[in-house]
């Protein structure tokens, strides 16, 4: 049926109950092909509520919602999740079909995948060298974890030979997002605390990742060798997050160890695998086309796409297609994480895959397609619904109410960046740490492109037109892209360390920012007697009551507390027969106020200065 005008315009209309179903991202054309409407109707339709949009501007949900409820539809944008399930249906790929056909005959013991979590410089990295005996700390920048690795080792447990696999995460907080990912992933996480500093924000914030995603934890307490280390005042704090342990009744498992001196690390994987084996049902099926998790990627100059994937369920072998987020590829070769080839990888194995065509991004799921075919049609579908809903994400609202006011009075002020990182965690957390900068309405932070690799041709382009600025984290531009860059006068900053980087570009928007004047009081006088100068004019016999009155500041005359004169000078200040430029608390002084004359006894004159108020 037709819906009367709106705005002039008549667009089909639903009975208040149709459903419309767009994917993340959609435009105004994708909208109006569900409801057979005419896309210029629609943008009309908008800009009688108040938006501003074309027709292939990629809109958010809450546009949506807005317009399906002005003409009677419900809006459904689709998840993530749904998009993924019916991308592979269209293709004849049911993994939830595949969950359910699987019985128990088909599933076997896998390892137990361990996520170490835990504050910033507590020893998380240094544990893990413990474990595995490789020195990755000595190579961080800052003694910070910069990426993710997975590593498997193995212990003997009760006489048998058992694998456990390693998630390693970078302890920084700015990589939230990636912990968040972490804890999808693993199965039992090991929380470090360092025995000599206690519960700290970040340990808090891991924790609440883990329980977050009901993952079972075991505590390791480090650093027992230091001096200070108070092991049971942790488990003390710990309890006030229901992590009892169990010395106090409960089943949580707490570990003392050092990580420096190697102390109590069996133990430590003894407590693990107990708590993989009481807690939870590690089965998977290896009979079938592997599925999985990509942890890490990054651009290698001689092997090209580089990703280190977890394999969460059936075998990965090389010659195998598969699908990571917007890559795809043949699998031409697989390392682990010594280097060593390996031609096939079973469930909970983390492996280092090449043969991409693309860097696919950290916690991208992985599947094995049928056929290369599928697979590339898959990654080329899901990098333009990505494509779109970045498009919707960047898209910055503003009404039409606000445009003009903001655009006169200067206001809308944009700070464009492209970010290059060496791996696509590293990018990622840096992203997202920079959208969460709050500086306030004023100014807009707009990420146009991000990638990994070093700083291209096309990036200093893509920055020249747009006024970008462009991050190169752990990457750099070099020869004629340099010298390009120099000579379009494009900015690249170039970091190691990624709080350095945060701090900088949040330096730099509050420095957009208009700057802020607060009213500093210098001094106060009160006026004891007038006199009459035929070449002054009148003269105020004052004492100085607080500060000191300098000559030139502003001031402000009150009579009984109200104010009787604003932004009037000191034009003349006297010690007896001598001028002076300023006079201090507790000393008698005549003050000449230039051309304003309305004085009386007993008023009280405010010198004060305006000064520029720093941002926080």
């Amino acid at each position: 049926m037709q819906a009367p005008t709106i705005g002039g315009v008549t667009v089909p209309r639903g009975n208040g109950s149709t459903v419309v179903r767009v994917r993340r991202g959609a435009s105004l054309t994708d909208f109006a092909d569900k409801i057979d409407a005419n896309p210029a109707s629609l943008v009309q339709v908008l800009i009688h509520l108040g938006e501003m949009a074309t027709a292939t501007q990629s809109l958010d949900e809450e546009t949506f919602q807005l317009l399906g409820a002005e003409l009677g539809y419900v809006v459904e944008v689709v998840s993530p999740e749904d998009e993924e399930k019916e991308l592979f249906s269209a293709f004849n790929i049911d993994l939830e079909a595949e969950l359910e056909e699987e019985g128990e005959e088909d599933l076997a013991a896998r390892p137990p995948v361990v996520t170490v979590v835990g504050h910033v410089d507590h020893g998380k990295t240094r544990l893990l060298d413990a474990i595995r005996n490789a020195d990755v700390a000595e190579g961080e920048a800052g003694g910070i974890t910069q990426h993710i690795g997975a590593y498997q080792v193995h212990t003997d447990h009760e006489g048998v030979d058992r694998p456990i696999t390693f998630i390693d995460t970078p302890g920084h907080e700015a990589f939230t997002a990636m912990r968040a990912r972490g804890a999808k992933v693993t199965d039992i996480a090991i929380l470090v605390v360092a025995a000599d500093d206690g519960v700290m924000p970040q340990t808090i914030e891991a924790l609440n990742h883990m329980q977050a995603a009901d993952v079972p934890i075991v505590v390791a307490v480090n650093k027992i060798d230091v001096e200070g280390a108070n092991p049971q005042k942790i488990r003390q704090q710990l309890t006030e997050y229901n992590l009892i342990a169990e010395e106090y009744g409960g089943d949580t498992m707490f570990v003392d160890v050092s990580a420096k001196q190697g102390q109590n690390i069996d133990a430590l994987l003894e407590a693990v695998l107990l708590t993989a084996d009481a807690a939870l049902d590690l089965r998977a099926n290896p009979d079938k086309d592997a599925r999985g998790v990509a942890i890490e990627a990054n651009l290698d100059r001689g092997r090209g796409a580089v990703a280190t994937v977890l394999v969460q369920s059936g075998t990965l072998r090389v010659g195998d297609g598969i699908v990571a987020g917007v890559a795809h590829g043949r699998v031409r070769a697989m390392l682990d994480e010594h280097g060593n080839n390996v031609h096939e990888a079973g469930p909970s194995r983390p492996v280092q895959v090449m043969g991409l065509a693309a860097v696919p991004r950290a916690g991208d799921t992985f599947i094995v397609a049928p056929d290369d075919r599928t697979a590339r049609q898959i990654a080329e579908k899901r990098e333009a619904a990505d494509r779109q809903a970045s498009l919707a994400k960047a898209r910055k609202r503003i009404s039409l109410e606000d445009l003009n006011d903001a655009l006169a009075a200067g206001k809308v002020e944009t700070l464009n960046l492209i970010l290059k990182g060496d791996v696509s965690g590293s990018v990622e957390a840096l992203e997202d740490a920079l959208m969460q900068i709050d500086v306030g309405d004023e100014v807009d932070l707009r990420i146009i492109d991000r990638g990994v690799g070093a700083i291209t041709m096309n990036n200093i382009n893509l920055a020249v037109a747009s006024d970008a600025v462009i991050i190169g984290f752990n990457v750099r531009a070099e020869g004629q892209n340099a010298e390009y860059a120099d000579k379009e006068g494009v900015e690249i900053r170039y970091y190691g360390v990624i709080y350095q980087a945060i701090e900088e570009i949040e330096s730099a928007l509050k420095g957009m920012l208009k700057p802020e004047y607060e009213e500093v009081e210098l001094g106060t006088a009160e006026i004891r007697e007038i006199f009459r100068s035929s070449k002054f004019g009148n003269i105020a016999g004052s004492i100085v009551r607080s500060g000191e009155i300098k000559r030139g500041s502003k001031a402000r005359i009150t009579r009984d507390g109200v104010v009787v004169a604003e932004n009037v000078e000191i034009a003349g200040l006297r010690r007896f027969k001598d001028d002076v430029t300023e006079v201090r608390e507790g000393f008698e002084c005549g003050i000449n106020l230039g051309s304003y004359n309305d004085l009386q006894d007993g008023d009280l004159i405010a010198t004060y200065e305006m000064r520029e108020k720093p941002r926080d």
